[in-house]
């Protein structure tokens, strides 16, 4: 995996768990089970690296709920 991309990754698992008050290990996790990852994050990062903190997060939270590793009030 590719520098930028790995940094990304990090970035993305760290913002969400700031977010959601969770451990980043915990959000790694989840998002793993969920092949977020590896089927979203990754594939999709020339594109989703362009917006805004808020954007991924909201984004990344809402597929971490539709994929149910994530359980939202």
């Amino acid at each position: 995996m590719d520098y930028k991309i790995l940094n990304f990754v990090i970035f993305c698992v760290g913002s969400v768990a700031d977010a959601l008050k969770m451990s980043a290990k915990d959000v790694y996790q989840r998002m793993s089970k969920g092949g977020i990852i590896s089927d979203y994050i990754v594939p999709c990062y020339d594109v989703l690296h362009t917006f805004s903190r808020e954007y991924i997060v909201e984004d990344l939270v809402d597929l971490m709920n539709k994929k149910g590793v994530l359980k939202t009030a």
